[in-house]
């Protein structure tokens, strides 16, 4: 606890939690913390000025520096897309094998990329699968027959983001390691695709609000209008 109470004064000494910052200004800021002994990650709540009982906000982001999270790729298959995958760099490839290996309980992986075909067995696996957010699907672009594809943008740093019951995105934009013109770029390429995804009956602005954070950090607000959206 006196630990705790030691870092929470260090971090109030850079930080003022009713001030609204630039993006670079609040990346160099979560920088300037205590340090702690792992990489960590730069995280992104954003709120939408919605009714998230009545919209639902769902698609995905491609990340131009990646978000510094190893992803382990699995790809359920059949015939000559099993090669293709493993071209693509999928880290496990099979088919009804790697169904009854999921169906025990192995879940080490990140992302799951499935062939139409395959969807029938994959979808007795929804109550394993649903829980951890790995339950493929078409919107995620992990439901598809373009599996070399999906794979390499996977690889490349493509996240999926959803509005929850709150009304609420939450993902990450990077490591804090990572230069901070990288994360902001991550973070307006992000702002970006779910901008695109705003729903044809909602009104006025989209967004109502932006926090970023590290994983051991504060929550510092974000002025909208200075990452010039457009």
């Amino acid at each position: 606890m006196a630990l705790k109470s030691k870092r929470n004064k260090e971090i109030g000494k850079v930080v003022d939690r009713d001030k609204v910052y630039t993006a670079n200004e609040a990346i160099e800021i979560l920088k300037a913390c205590p340090k702690v002994k792992f990489d960590q990650s730069v995280e992104f709540s954003l709120n939408l000025n919605i009714d998230a009982k009545k919209h639902q906000v769902r698609g995905t982001a491609s990340l131009p520096h990646g978000t510094g999270k190893k992803q382990v790729v699995v790809v359920l298959t059949g015939g000559d897309k099993q090669e293709e995958a493993k071209k693509a760099g999928a880290d496990f490839v099979g088919a009804e094998d790697l169904v009854e290996k999921i169906k025990g309980g192995w879940l080490d992986f990140t992302t799951l990329i499935v062939s139409p075909d395959m969807m029938r067995d994959v979808g007795k696996l929804g109550k394993v699968l649903g829980p951890r957010n790995l339950m493929p699907s078409p919107k995620a672009g992990t439901v598809t027959n373009d599996i070399g594809k999906a794979v390499e943008e996977i690889k490349k740093g493509k996240i999926e983001f959803k509005l929850d019951k709150a009304g609420m995105i939450n993902t990450i934009i990077g490591k804090l390691p990572f230069e901070t013109d990288k994360l902001v770029d991550n973070l307006k390429n992000l702002l970006g695709a779910i901008s695109l995804n705003k729903p044809a009956s909602a009104k006025g602005a989209f967004f109502k609000s932006l926090v970023i954070s590290s994983t051991m950090g504060p929550g510092l607000k974000i002025d909208l209008q200075s990452l010039n959206l457009g």
